[in-house]
C-alpha cells in the first residue's frame, strides 16, 4: 500500500507528533519527513525512507487504511 502525504500528516496529527519528533522516530532528517508531507508526497522518495516513517507510526499504534476502501485511504490508532 502506499503512503500519501496526506496519511502521513493525519498519522502525526492523531499522535500529537511534530515532524522532528517523527524524523527522530524513522531515524530521518526533518527534511525528509518534510517532503514527504509535501505536494510530491512520499511517492518520490526512498522506499527506504517511506519505509522508515511507515515503521515508526506503525510502531506508535497507527493504522493506514488503504484507497481501496470504501471510505477512500485514512489512518486511525489501534484499539
Amino acid at each position: 500500500m502506499l503512503l500519501t502525504a496526506s496519511q502521513i500528516r493525519a498519522a502525526r496529527a492523531l499522535l500529537e507528533w511534530s515532524q522532528p519528533q517523527l524524523a527522530e522516530a524513522a531515524g530521518l532528517s526533518m527534511m525528509s519527513i518534510r517532503r514527504m508531507e509535501g505536494p510530491s508526497g512520499p511517492g518520490q522518495r526512498s522506499a527506504g525512507n517511506v519505509e522508515a516513517v511507515r515503521k515508526a507510526l506503525d510502531d506508535a499504534g497507527v493504522i493506514f487504511i488503504s484507497a481501496d476502501d470504501a471510505a477512500g485511504p485514512g489512518v486511525r490508532l489501534k484499539k
